[in-house]
């Protein structure tokens, strides 16, 4: 049976548009990971999701998914291997050997914190340790936290936690940041901030939740040192999970992120370029394949909140409807 929509990824962008695309009587179907949920599911309180004061990363999935179902929206538990495009069908290989037939289709397959692998760091996710300043600085009011990391996103992270905490540190590996020098400017004339020079994470110290960190130092002939922390956020990048669109003709940025026609309509603009191939810049969120649209996380490096993803996920699917209605499919 060939499918109308075909929905890669079951985190908040994907189930948003798949309870859109339900209701629109196009019946879609999600492949949504062999691990379904995206970042969420590994969020322990969420306090920042509009109508709940308090939930579980986990069980805010679960309520959207099962919400998304109600109306008709068909769950796989798969990953997908690669996408086919042809003239007039697409073709999504799961890894498990399907295939899948389908007019348009959805990427919403999110991106992730690029961790530290310690194995006392992924025990502790949840319980002080985060990748999200945004989403858990407000639990550590008047706290002292560490951040990971030298480049823009380590120094975002910083500030954000400086509205928050009594004092951060900055662990940084090298002897000079990456950073720009206006968010450099800023973190090193903050007063609740101290730069760890020349310092890495060797161990994530605490049972159920984060006492601290044993610092090796790179100068001192790898000397470990152990700094006391109520909470630790890892700051060294994200990345999509896009290695599947691989000679699928979607292109992405040097970072892996999906370009849609919204970013490469901005890119022109920047460099002075009139729109260019192959980008059908008729519809928003859609990607350099006809048919093909991308939201949430997999083209965002900037917010990945689970707001934004699902406001992308809502705006991709209605998109979707527009560009089959149109196509008359």
């Amino acid at each position: 049976m060939k499918e109308k929509v075909v929905v890669i990824g079951g985190g908040p962008a994907g189930i948003a548009a798949s309870l859109y695309l339900a209701r629109a009587d196009l019946s879609p179907l999600i492949i949504a990971g062999s691990v379904p949920g995206g970042q969420l599911t590994r969020t322990s309180e969420v306090e920042n999701y509009p109508g709940f004061e308090s939930i579980l990363g986990p069980e805010l999935v679960e309520r959207m998914r099962n919400h998304a179902e109600k109306f008709g929206s068909r769950f796989i538990n798969a990953n997908v291997k690669t996408i086919l495009p042809h003239e007039k069908t697409l073709h999504v290989i799961v890894e498990n050997g399907q295939r899948h037939e389908t007019d348009s289709i959805l990427i919403a397959t999110g991106a992730d914190a690029i961790w530290l692998n310690l194995p006392s760091e992924e025990r502790l996710r949840g319980k002080g340790v985060s990748a999200c300043a945004t989403c858990d600085g407000f639990f550590f009011r008047q706290k002292t936290v560490g951040v990971v990391g030298g480049g823009d996103t380590a120094m975002e992270e910083a500030l954000t936690l400086a509205k928050f905490a009594k004092k951060i540190y900055i662990i940084h590996r090298r002897d000079s940041f990456r950073a720009s020098k206006i968010m450099q400017e800023r973190v090193l004339k903050n007063p609740k901030i101290e730069v760890l020079w020349n310092n890495e994470v060797g161990e994530v110290l605490g049972e159920n939740k984060v006492e601290g960190v044993k610092l090796q130092s790179k100068v001192q002939g790898l000397t470990s040192n152990v700094l006391q922390l109520d909470g630790l956020f890892i700051a060294i990048g994200h990345k999509p999970t896009t290695d599947f669109l691989k000679n699928t003709g979607i292109l992405l940025d040097e970072k892996g992120y999906v370009i849609t026609s919204g970013v490469a309509a901005w890119k022109g603009a920047q460099q002075s370029l009139s729109p260019i191939a192959p980008f059908d810049f008729t519809y928003q969120f859609a990607t350099s394949v006809a048919g093909v649209f991308a939201a949430g996380d997999v083209i965002d490096p900037y917010f990945r909140q689970a707001a934004t993803a699902v406001g992308m996920g809502v705006a991709a699917a209605l998109e979707i409807e527009r560009y089959l209605r149109e196509h008359s499919l």
